[in-house]
């Protein structure tokens, strides 16, 4: 059967191109849940959020939610099986810091925070925030999925405020929360990898640390 024409310049796709799109589409890169989801000019921040425990007692963790330009909106994404996951569901509530404290991301990454850091009592949430944070972020929950092990809880900023200026940028600090991070996924990642990437991070801390970013 003949096919009709387009207009007398174009061709119908061969076989070997309707493969190759196939293919295409086949090999497309994966996306994480809620990257479309206001993507749009959004960034992942790091820093720590705080949340209450059953007991009343402050759970501090590091966290990179995903925020907007202005820091109006947040994208939390803790895992269903974390603290911080059960206090936000329990509470909805938390309070974000942005902060250039490595040390403290560090040990509440490692689970080896030697002392609970000083704190003040929440402006509109109940919770608390961190005395030496930089900034800070009073959210509250206004739609949890937990669909997949990684939730994704959508949160409006209900109250903001500044303690300090940001220190400023220095490779080491970059360094040791690269380093943080990596001893979260100790479980899912060759530990060839991880030890290779410490290794690496470790001269640049050596080359350009302070005395917090030794220790």
């Amino acid at each position: 059967r003949k096919r009709a024409p387009c207009n007398g310049r174009h061709h119908w796709p061969r076989a070997a191109t309707l493969d190759r799109i196939a293919k295409s589409f086949q090999q497309a890169p994966s996306y994480p849940p809620g990257y479309f989801l206001g993507a749009v000019n959004r960034m992942i921040i790091e820093g720590v959020i705080t949340t209450t425990n059953p007991d009343g007692s402050t759970n501090v963790a590091p966290l990179g939610p995903l925020v907007d330009e202005q820091l109006d909106s947040f994208l939390l994404r803790p895992f269903q099986s974390s603290t911080t996951f059960h206090n936000l569901v329990n509470r909805r509530a938390g309070v974000f810091h942005i902060t250039d404290d490595v040390e403290l991301i560090a040990q509440a990454a490692i689970g080896q925070m030697r002392d609970p850091p000083p704190m003040l009592p929440a402006t509109v949430v109940s919770g608390h925030v961190l005395a030496t944070a930089c900034r800070w972020f009073e959210l509250e929950i206004t739609a949890v999925n937990d669909a997949e092990p990684r939730s994704e809880i959508t949160c409006k900023v209900v109250h903001r405020g500044r303690l300090r200026d940001f220190w400023g940028f220095c490779r080491a600090k970059h360094a040791v929360i690269e380093a943080a991070i990596m001893a979260t996924r100790i479980d899912f990642l060759p530990h060839e990898s991880i030890h290779d990437e410490i290794q690496r991070l470790a001269t640049i801390v050596e080359k350009t640390a302070g005395d917090a970013e030794h220790r």
